[in-house]
C-alpha cells in the first residue's frame, strides 16, 4: 500500500498535475491531501475539483478555512487577505461547503494528517523547530503523522530525544514518533522551486520526498491575467 500526501497545492493546477502524473508512474495505490488546496495561485476551482473527484481523506488548512467563510480578515497580510477574497469570489456555494465541513484532523490507517499543530489545529500555528515539535508530540496517538502548512519539508523523529532535519528518505522504525512535513506541491518555500510531495510505503514503512519541475511560467503568467499580486508569480521562481 502506497500513499502520495500532497500538501499546500495552493490552487497550483500546472505543478498538481505533474505530482499526480508522477505518483501514477510511482505506483501509489492511495492519495491524500494535508490542507490548502486553495489559495495564492490561480486555478482554485479545478485543484479543489480533481480533490474532491478523488474522494480522498482531506483535511482543512487555513486557507480552505478563511477561503469557505464570508469573514472579514482582521490581521492579515494584505497579500493573503486579496487572495483570499479574490477565491472567494471563483468558488462556488457547493465547493465552500466542501472546505467548511472538512476536519481539522484525521487518522487513516495506522497514522495521522493535520495542516498544522495536533495541540491547536484550529489556532494554525508553525512546528519550525524541535520545541515546537515537542508540544505536538504529547498529543501525537499514532507514530506518523504528516502535516504541511510551512511549506517546508522538514522530518521530526521523536526517540530518547528530538532530532530534526530535511530529508529525502526516512525509514519508520519500531519505538519512535515521526512529524512529517510533506513540503508544498504549489508553493515552495524551502529555496527549491521545484514541486514537493511525499510518498508512504506503508509495506517497507518508508517515507520518501519527491521534487519535481512543472511549467512554473504558466502558473505565474495565469496569476497576473487574473489580478493576483505580482509577488505570488514572483517567489515560484525561487522557492520562497
Amino acid at each position: 500500500m502506497k500513499y502520495a500526501i500532497l500538501g499546500d497545492i495552493h490552487a497550483n493546477l500546472e505543478a498538481l498535475k505533474v505530482v499526480l502524473e508522477d505518483a501514477k508512474d510511482q505506483k501509489c495505490t492511495h492519495y491524500l491531501s494535508i490542507g490548502d488546496v486553495v489559495g495564492y495561485n490561480a486555478n482554485p476551482v479545478e485543484c479543489l475539483e480533481i480533490i474532491q473527484d478523488m474522494k480522498c481523506p482531506v483535511v482543512r488548512g487555513n486557507h480552505d478555512h478563511y477561503c469557505s467563510q464570508a469573514d472579514d480578515l482582521p490581521g492579515f497580510h494584505p497579500m493573503a487577505a486579496e487572495v483570499i477574497n479574490w477565491t472567494r469570489q471563483q468558488l462556488s456555494d457547493s465547493q465552500r461547503a466542501f472546505l467548511r465541513d472538512l476536519p481539522y484532523t484525521k487518522q487513516v490507517e495506522t497514522f495521522t494528517i493535520v495542516h498544522s499543530t495536533l495541540d491547536n489545529p484550529d489556532k494554525w500555528g508553525y512546528v519550525l523547530d524541535r520545541y515546537d515539535a515537542e508540544a505536538n508530540f504529547n498529543y501525537q496517538t499514532t507514530a506518523v503523522c504528516f502535516y504541511g502548512h510551512t511549506h517546508i519539508p522538514i522530518a521530526f523523529e521523536k526517540g530518547d530525544d528530538i532530532r530534526s532535519g530535511l530529508y529525502s528518505r526516512i525509514k519508520i522504525k519500531m519505538g519512535r514518533k515521526y512529524f512529517i512535513n510533506v513540503g508544498s506541491v504549489g508553493q515552495p518555500r524551502d529555496g527549491d522551486p521545484r514541486a514537493a510531495y511525499c510518498i508512504f510505503d506503508m509495506v517497507n514503512n518508508m517515507v520518501e520526498l519527491r521534487r519535481l519541475d512543472y511549467d512554473i511560467e504558466t502558473t505565474q503568467e495565469k496569476i497576473r491575467a487574473a489580478g493576483l499580486p505580482e509577488k505570488v508569480a514572483a517567489r515560484l521562481s525561487i522557492g520562497r
